[in-house]
């Protein structure tokens, strides 16, 4: 079954969501890789993305993230969106480095950045927020996932993680079960230390694990089974996928 998007116009064929969903209008590249801009192009489910000969977008283990992104660029889709700058940062970043680490996966910033809003709203949910070190300004912990109503998940991290040693949580703006967090867990800032609750290392450990669950993020199979490995519910995906096409319409209206 092929996905069908709700937009403001009315509806738009599975080609030109996959222009969306990989993220592919303009992400610039900012100094500290050499400046240029990320493209994309093919007809495909999601165009393959491209670096530009003089090896703009290049990403380096130690790195951080945050210095990957164009400047110019987050403040345009920041300011169309609506995602707080800092937030987008950690999406940006977060893509351009898989973009290196695996290129075959394709995954878009608009794709993290539909995760982040479902999950957290960018980090801002009960009144929170991102600070310029990456760090939401409050713990976002989530319900615990005792069966009611939710998935049933046993403590695994002994409170470690989650502060509850009865049954699991979600944790942090990308909100990661403590399990999944000690298998992809991955550090983004430069520090050397992953942190749950840091939107650089939560957004690189996502894209990691979805990257990993799906695949080729550029083919519809891929996208749903990479959404699907991170919550199985098809709410789950629709809202996902409502909020990344959105943010992908509105990133390439801002040019």
């Amino acid at each position: 079954m092929k996905l069908r998007v709700p937009t403001l116009p009315g509806l738009i064929a599975v080609g030109a969501l996959g222009a969306l969903l990989s993220g592919c209008t303009g992400l610039g590249l900012g100094s500290g890789s050499g400046g240029g801009d990320q493209g994309s192009s093919g007809p495909s489910f999601a165009p393959e993305a491209t670096v530009d000969e003089s090896g703009a977008g290049s990403y380096d283990a130690g790195t951080p993230t945050a210095e990957l992104a164009d400047p110019a660029w987050l403040d345009r889709v920041a300011e169309a969106t609506g995602i707080p700058r800092r937030a987008l940062t950690g999406y940006a970043g977060a893509a351009i480095a898989e973009s290196e680490v695996r290129p075959d996966c394709r995954l878009g910033w608009n794709t993290l950045a539909g995760i982040g809003w479902v999950e957290s709203h960018h980090g801002t949910i009960f009144g929170g927020s991102i600070g310029e070190n990456g760090v939401t300004s409050d713990l976002i912990i989530g319900v615990p996932l005792d069966g009611d109503g939710f998935q049933e998940i046993p403590d695994t991290d002994a409170g470690a993680v989650d502060g509850d040693t009865e049954w699991d949580r979600a944790v942090g703006p990308m909100q990661f079960v403590p399990a999944t967090w000690a298998a992809w867990a991955t550090e983004a800032n430069g520090d050397g230390v992953p942190d749950i609750h840091n939107i650089d290392d939560s957004s690189l450990s996502a894209a990691e694990y979805l990257c990993y669950t799906g695949g080729d993020l550029a083919t519809e199979s891929g996208w749903r089974a990479a959404i699907a490995g991170y919550n199985e519910s098809p709410a789950y995906l629709d809202e996902v996928l409502e909020f990344a096409v959105r943010y992908g319409e509105q990133a390439a209206a801002a040019g």
